[in-house]
Formats: structure tokens, C-alpha cells, sequence
């Protein structure tokens, strides 16, 4: 048995104690309603027993207070999710500043408002340049989420661009998946140039599993884009535009059924991530509510009966005189 507001406890014993005192009030003595030549020692109990009848109504009723149950079992809820791995490029190209301030900025803030979006789904990420790294496993904590977008930075995987072995990577986390839909979401601005696996191998293995690949080439298509050679310096090198291996992500996106999508600036970005958030979602069922055997009413009844029955026996077979 549980109690929903055991502070009522405190209650329930007051009430008890404050019925106690009315009833043996001082000064007063109660006197049986028939003759008091058939009154005798004998029926003095009958006023202790009224007096007992009260208190237990009395403290039934508080207890009926607390409001006690007893739990039954849990509710099957089903919510609709998916479990989507964004995978995100951390090559030193991705610091160009075609995109305001620079790429990777850009991605992050346009991954923090598609993460908003989803609060059901299962979000996992992945950043990858020459070495592939998982940051966050598949998780629902929106606020861990968003620290983690925080730290994706350049610099600690390498020089190279590894999209082969980031998406096999994703895709293998993804094999213990409960739900239907497994998203992955591939966001680069390269060629995939080292790795054990080509994109199209890990594009495979994605399809064995059922993982759809969405693919994401952003830059400029045309134009050149600034890199900063070192932090502070105020020196730039030039990147050429259409750097990106369009044909392979089309390629990895047909395989898997999802789609390719190319973004050339943030506005085109943030449209991309939009039309990926009407990706259709599947439902998987959770436990997540208790469900109770409500028995305060029980205790109220019984306590409601008891102290009536208490008080009409004072009330109508006793009188009380000062």
C-alpha cells in the first residue's frame, strides 16, 4: 500500500485527538434516557463505546486522507520516435566562412533547432574527420543534447575525411535500436579520402539494416571560400567551391531510400533540416505510468458510518449535563 499525500498523517492525528478531548470533556458526566431508577454500573460502558465508535470513524476518515492505494500494474503508452544519428564532418574545411560565422557554426545552431523539434526521438552524434568519434550515444535528454552540439570542434581527429568508417559507425549503433525508424543524417563538405570502408560499403551495410541515410554537402558551389590559416592571424587561404562529393552522398542516400539534399548557404541549410523533419515516425511502447487501486474511498465511508453512529448514540440514547 502507498499513500499520495502522507503529510495528511498529522492531520488525521489531530482530528483523532481533538474528538477525544470534546468527548471527555471536564465537568460533564453523561446520564442514561430511561428511567433513572433502571440505571446501574452496567451500562456506564455504553458511553466508553459510543465514544470508541467515534474515534475509530474519526480516524478512518483522516486516514482515508492520505488518499491510500495500492499499485496494479503499468499503463502501455505508445509514443511515436525515431532513433536518428547526425553525423557530422570536423575536417579543418569545415571552418570556411562561406557560412556566417563558418560551417561548422552554422550546422551547430541549425542541428540545435532540429533537435528541438524532436523531443521524443533518440538522438545520437557522431563527428568524424580522419578518426571517427562518437560524442553522444542514442539519448532523449534535450539539454545533454545541446552541450554535447556545443563541443563539436575541429581539430582532434586528424586531417583526412573519413565518411566511410563515421557511417558504419553509426550505422552499427544503431543494431540495438527498438524502433522501426533508424535515421541517419550525414552532413559533410568533402571527399571521403581515408577510412577501412567506402561510403558506398557503409551505404550497404545501412541498407542490410534498415537505416535510411540522409545526406547533407553544404558550401558553395561556385565561389571560393575564406579559411583562416591559424587562430587570430588575419591570414586566409582560398577553398575551392563544389568541393563537395555531391555524387557519392546521392549515391549513399539512393541505396539507403533516403535522400541527398545539398545546402550552399544557412538559409538552405536550415530548409534542408526542415523538409528531414517531416520524416514519418513510428511508435514503440513504453511503461511509464502506475496505475493505483484507489482505497481512500473504502476508509472514508466506513469512517463517515462509524463517527455518525457514534454521535447519534450520544446525541439521542445519552444526554450530557453539565
Amino acid at each position: 500500500m502507498e499513500f499520495k499525500h502522507p503529510i495528511y498523517f498529522v492531520l488525521a492525528a489531530v482530528f483523532a485527538l481533538a474528538y477525544l478531548l470534546k468527548s471527555f470533556q471536564f465537568g460533564k458526566k453523561a446520564e442514561f434516557f430511561i428511567p433513572k431508577k433502571f440505571w446501574n454500573k452496567k451500562l456506564i460502558p455504553l458511553r466508553l463505546l459510543a465514544i470508541l465508535i467515534g474515534f475509530v470513524g474519526v480516524c478512518l476518515i483522516g486516514f482515508s486522507l492520505t488518499q491510500p492505494r495500492t499499485p496494479m500494474g503499468y499503463s502501455k503508452n505508445k509514443i511515436k520516435v525515431n532513433d536518428i544519428f547526425i553525423v557530422v564532418d570536423v575536417s579543418r574545411s569545415m571552418l570556411a566562412e562561406d557560412f556566417e560565422p563558418n560551417r561548422l557554426e552554422a550546422a551547430k545552431n541549425r542541428i540545435r533547432d532540429f533537435v528541438k523539434l524532436r523531443p521524443t526521438d533518440r538522438i545520437g552524434i557522431i563527428m568524424f574527420s580522419e578518426k571517427v568519434f562518437t560524442l553522444l550515444p542514442l539519448s532523449t535528454d534535450l539539454k545533454l543534447i545541446d552541450q554535447v552540439v556545443s563541443e563539436i570542434n575541429v581539430g582532434f581527429l586528424g586531417m583526412g575525411t573519413n565518411i566511410g568508417d563515421a557511417l558504419g559507425l553509426a550505422v552499427g549503433r544503431t543494431t540495438q535500436s527498438l524502433a522501426e525508424s533508424k535515421v541517419i543524417i550525414l552532413l559533410t563538405d568533402g571527399f571521403s579520402n581515408v577510412g577501412n570502408m567506402t561510403p558506398l560499403q557503409a551505404a550497404e551495410q545501412a541498407k542490410a539494416q534498415g537505416v535510411k541515410v540522409y545526406t547533407i554537402g553544404i558550401g558553395k558551389e561556385a565561389d571560393d571560400a575564406k579559411l583562416q590559416i591559424g587562430r587570430g592571424s588575419g591570414r586566409y587561404q582560398r577553398i575551392p567551391g563544389g568541393s563537395v562529393d555531391l555524387e557519392t552522398l546521392d549515391k549513399i542516400a539512393e541505396i539507403t531510400k533516403g535522400k541527398s539534399f545539398y545546402a550552399s548557404n544557412e538559409n538552405s541549410l536550415q530548409t534542408v533540416l526542415e523538409e528531414i523533419q517531416k520524416l514519418e515516425k513510428t511508435e514503440i511502447e513504453t511503461s511509464s505510468k502506475v496505475i493505483y487501486k484507489e482505497l481512500y474511498w473504502d476508509y472514508l465511508k466506513w469512517g463517515v458510518l462509524l463517527f455518525l453512529m457514534g454521535e447519534i448514540l450520544t446525541l439521542f440514547v445519552f444526554k450530557e449535563i453539565a
